[in-house]
């Protein structure tokens, strides 16, 4: 057979006129030479096939050449760097894609991976309990096993690692049969001991307790379809035991999460905002309410990064807004200590604070208003979520920097785009070319009133850019509430409160949350007597616990 590169080949148009040559039967002298090269494709082609190891993007190459590269996009920016080059780049937290340009000097990003199609590494499994397996008959230094090798083993330095994924019903039971003894003449009674590590006086493990609250507050899972799926499984569980064993959880957590509220009065920034919440109990009182108080309930959503670079998740359910909700917390603020700074959306009920704060507005929820009015004024929204997406573009670039090497990126390639922009949207009501009361006008005049806190990140060191660290905590509470709707008593609102707060305390400071809240059981005293040993980020880890880790 031919090799790759002398497979014949044939234009589309030669073929179509030979077609017609032959219905007409007036073939040409080359048409021979076209034929045969034809026939010896078709060859070449049941070749390839019988032998079923050729790929079909192979035999695109090998009949159509290599594919082509999309031709270069072109510059749609104004006020860029001079000789930058667009690629593109993750823009913000809706993931859609934004037109960038490469600041210069900088270099050119690498394109993405290929994904893995959810294939994760062994590395991926950290909380994988790691058993250490020998050879039977083999030892490093001892002699191979092939009959015709003197060769000697010696032990390589990375093993082979394989995983190996069990189930069982979330609680599983175990009923101890203990035989009893009864003595003919005393009549006393002689009971078989419980195995180690069983207590006599108590139902529930830990781990029972932690995996029940795991799937309640970090899953979203009702108490009653895990009260369901239970009882199918033979393990009964009601719903009113869950709750109980949820609140043992969050009794032993009490003094770790008032600790926290502590360290995030200190905090450097405060990321909050609000979602609704349902208490059926404070539905109640609102019968009894006159029409002035306030009735809607809310869950604040407060993430606050502290001057070690941790994060402190806060989940607080109430009538309180999160405004209120955060001057309460900063009442314990050191005083020697700067104004922190608040990052929220512009929202009135977030900037009414007793406490003075450096105030951020989120440009993520400006660029909102455009993505809405886009398909009825595409011009105009799109010059505006272009220059947002350069400025996204410029802020992933600044990832590893400290606060003042990402202000002054910032001051040099941000600041120029949003002047530009800004100097653009007052052109266009100067010039009266949008009408003020329009959708497009008030979501000009949205980014015109709010311009100076829309923009402190290229005015302020470590001011953030968007808020969306809290959208993304208050999304999990989000999907929470979908699935258990409300509830039903202020004190069930503080209980899910405390493991919230504890449980994304954990998702961000890479904390495994089983571990942690299980470690919180075991030793509560311990952790009551001492919080501050046991925050997400520097708990004590049990002996077993350590080893597992260092050796992973």
């Amino acid at each position: 057979m031919k090799s790759d590169e002398e497979i014949p080949t044939a234009d589309s148009e030669q073929i179509e006129r030979l077609i017609e040559r032959v219905k007409q039967g007036k073939l040409e002298q080359n048409d021979a030479q076209l034929i045969e090269k034809l026939l010896r494709t078709f060859l070449t082609l049941t070749s390839l096939l019988q032998r079923k190891n050729t790929t079909i993007k192979r035999l695109k190459q090998m009949f159509l050449g290599p594919e082509k590269q999309g031709k270069d996009k072109s510059d749609i920016s104004a006020g860029t760097p001079a000789g930058s080059q667009e690629e593109n780049t993750e823009g913000d937290s809706s993931n859609e894609k934004a037109s960038s340009l490469r600041p210069e000097g900088e270099p050119v990003s690498g394109k993405s991976s290929k994904p893995g199609h959810g294939r994760k590494p062994a590395s991926a499994y950290t909380g994988a309990r790691i058993v250490r397996l020998l050879h039977p008959n083999l030892s490093a230094g001892g002699r191979c096993p092939d009959p015709t090798c003197e060769g000697r083993l010696h032990k390589l330095e990375k093993p082979k690692t394989k995983i190996y994924l069990t189930g069982q019903p979330l609680i599983s039971a175990t009923k101890f049969e203990r035989p009893i003894l009864r003595c003919s003449d005393c009549f006393e009674r002689y009971v078989a001991g419980l195995p180690e590590g069983v207590k006599e006086d108590e139902k529930f493990d830990a781990t029972a307790d932690v995996a029940i609250a795991l799937s309640k507050y970090g899953c979203g899972l009702p108490f009653y379809r895990q009260a369901r799926m239970q009882e199918s499984c033979g393990v009964p569980l009601p719903e009113s035991v869950q709750y109980e064993r949820c609140e043992e959880v969050a009794k032993a957590a009490l003094p770790v999460y008032l600790h926290l509220g502590k360290l995030a009065a200190n905090g450097k920034v405060f990321h909050i905002d609000d979602t609704r919440v349902r208490i059926l109990s404070c539905f109640q009182e609102d019968k009894h309410r006159s029409e002035k108080e306030r009735r809607a309930t809310h869950t604040s959503g407060i993430v606050v990064l502290d001057d070690e670079g941790y994060k402190i998740a806060l989940y607080l359910s109430g009538r309180q807004h999160a405004g209120e909700n955060l001057d309460e917390i900063l009442k314990t603020r050191n005083s020697l200590l700067p104004p922190p700074i608040k990052m929220s959306d512009a929202a009135s009920v977030n900037g009414k604070m007793e406490i003075g704060t450096i105030e951020c507005n989120c440009l993520t929820h400006g660029r909102g208003k455009f993505i809405e009015i886009e398909e009825i004024f595409p011009a105009e929204s799109r010059k505006v979520l272009d220059a947002i997406g350069r400025v996204y573009d410029f802020e992933a670039k600044t990832k590893g920097m400290s606060d003042e090497d990402r202000l002054a990126y910032h001051q040099k390639y941000s600041r120029p785009v949003m002047s530009q922009l800004q100097a653009w949207i007052e052109e266009q009501f100067r010039e009266r070319q949008v009408e003020p009361n329009s959708a497009l006008g008030k979501a000009f005049q949205y980014l015109l009133n709010h311009y100076e806190k829309l923009t402190r990140f290229i005015t302020i060191p470590g001011a953030p850019i968007d808020n969306n660290q809290a959208e993304r905590v208050l999304k999990r509470f989000v999907l929470f509430r979908k699935n258990s709707l409300f509830y039903k008593t202020e004190n069930g609102a503080a209980v899910g409160g405390v493991l919230l707060s504890l449980i994304e305390s954990c998702r961000l400071n890479q904390t495994n949350p089983w571990e942690y809240l299980l470690t919180l059981m075991q030793n509560r005293e311990e952790a009551r007597r001492d919080p501050a040993t046991y925050l997400p980020w520097n708990y004590r880890r049990s002996e077993e616990e350590e080893l597992e880790s260092r050796a992973a």
